[in-house]
Parts: structure tokens; sequence; C-alpha cells
């Protein structure tokens, strides 16, 4: 009698059943939505690509404005002083590449200093209505830079003392004092106690030097604040006395 082997029916395995019809799922998944798939993935790659636009775009942007600022910058303080004509001359192309970098890059990090360079261009050039305007509009545009703000309030003072706006100036320094992290605070209290002298306000003035030497003893300005407040408490202690020792006028003379 003759054996025969039985060989079992070939059949797949419970987990490689589920894979296959997991993989055939999946194939007829892609073919039915593969144009949604194709759009989603040109979308993406629309997406990617616009971003990296806009980086490209700034990052052109800026290097143009600092080329700008380099050149305008260059004319400005490479002046000849032996050639008025020259000097004037650079002095005007500094001016209009500065206004170039604002009209044509405003929003890159290069803006802030070129409109503040604008207004120092304006007041070597003696247009003190122009640099004024420059120094307002940084302030106004540029506000939140903060690095630069107090220079700029310095400047604006400094520009309408010399048109003799004596109480513009002051509100203008006494500005720096309320700008935090501001860097020129020491230049601020000095410049006010000067106003304050200027204005016969004596001991005003003394309070300005005093606070200036107790809140900024190493600013470079605090020896000069120390000789005025013995100059002022010198003036103050001999005033008393040289009025008591005057002669009064309407007391007759001895024969």
């Amino acid at each position: 009698m003759s054996y025969r082997i039985k060989v079992p029916p070939r059949t797949l395995p419970v987990d490689e059943a589920h894979l296959v019809s997991g993989l055939e799922h999946w194939v007829l998944g892609l073919k039915r939505y593969r144009w949604s798939i194709i759009v989603g993935f040109i979308l993406v790659l629309s997406t990617a690509g616009g971003i990296w636009g806009v980086f490209w775009y700034d990052a052109h942007n800026a290097s143009k404005a600092q080329e700008l600022e380099r050149e305008a910058t260059l004319h400005l303080f490479a002046r000849p002083g032996n050639d008025p004509k020259k000097a004037e001359a650079n002095l005007n192309e500094a001016i209009a590449l500065y206004k170039r970098v604002l009209e044509e890059y405003p929003r890159t990090p290069t803006a802030p200093l070129a409109q503040f360079s604008l207004g120092n261009a304006f007041l070597q050039s003696n247009n003190l209505d122009s640099a004024i305007e420059s120094y307002k509009r940084f302030i106004s545009t540029y506000g939140s830079n903060v690095s630069l703000l107090g220079l700029v309030h310095q400047k604006l003072g400094y520009t309408y003392l010399l048109k003799g706006d004596v109480d513009q100036a002051a509100k203008t320094y006494s500005t720096i004092l309320e700008i935090p992290g501001a860097l020129n605070r020491d230049y601020a209290i000095f410049e006010l106690a000067r106003l304050e002298e200027n204005r016969s306000r004596p001991d005003e003035a003394l309070k300005r030097y005093q606070d200036l030497i107790k809140t900024h003893p190493d600013s470079p300005l605090t020896s000069e604040a120390a000789v005025r407040v013995k100059v002022l408490e010198a003036k103050k202690t001999s005033e008393p006395a040289t009025t008591t020792a005057a002669p009064n006028p309407s007391a007759p003379s001895k024969p």
C-alpha cells in the first residue's frame, strides 16, 4: 500500500495577508486621489518656493540698502577741507543717497540708520529745518529702535539750540531721560543743567549737576559737572555777603 504525502494548501499567514490587503488599499487610494495628491504636492512646493522668494527678496533689498548707505557715508565723511565746492558736492550726494535708501528700501534694517544720518547731513549743511524734520521722522517711524533713539533726541535738542529755541531743546533733552536703556542719559542731564544756568536758575542747575555726579559717576562729563558744582556753590555763598557789604545808596553821606 502506498502512502500519499498530503501537502497543505498554500495560504498566507494572517499578518502577511493583512499586509497585502493594506498595500492594495493604499495603491487603490493613490489611484483614486492621485490628482488631489499631485495638486497638494504642487501647492506645498509653490508655498515653499514663495517663502524662499520672500527671504531672498528681503536679503537682496537689505544688501542693496547697505551698499547705498556705505556709499553715502563715504561721501559724507570724505569731504576735502581745501575744496569747498567738492565738499558741498559730496554732502549733496550723501543726502541724495540717504533719501534713496529711505524711498526704495524703507523696511530694511539699514533704513533707521539712513534716516538718522540724513538728519546729520542736513545739520552739517546748516539746513536746520530739514534736519529737525528728519529727526522727527525717525522718531515717528523708527521709534522702536532704542539703540538710536536717544542719539536722535540728542541731535534734535542740539539743532533746536542752534535755532535758538531753548524751550524745545530742554523738552527734547528731558525726553531722553524717559527712554528705557538710553545710553546718553548723562549727556542729557548735563545739557539740562547748562540750560538751567543760562536761564539764571542756579539752584536747578546745581541739582542737575549733583544728580549727574550721583547717578553717572563714570561719565566723562562728571568731572566738569563737579567743577560747575563748586562754582555755583561758591557763587551761592558769596552773594549774601556781597549783598550785606554793599553800601546803601539812599543813606546820607557823612560830613
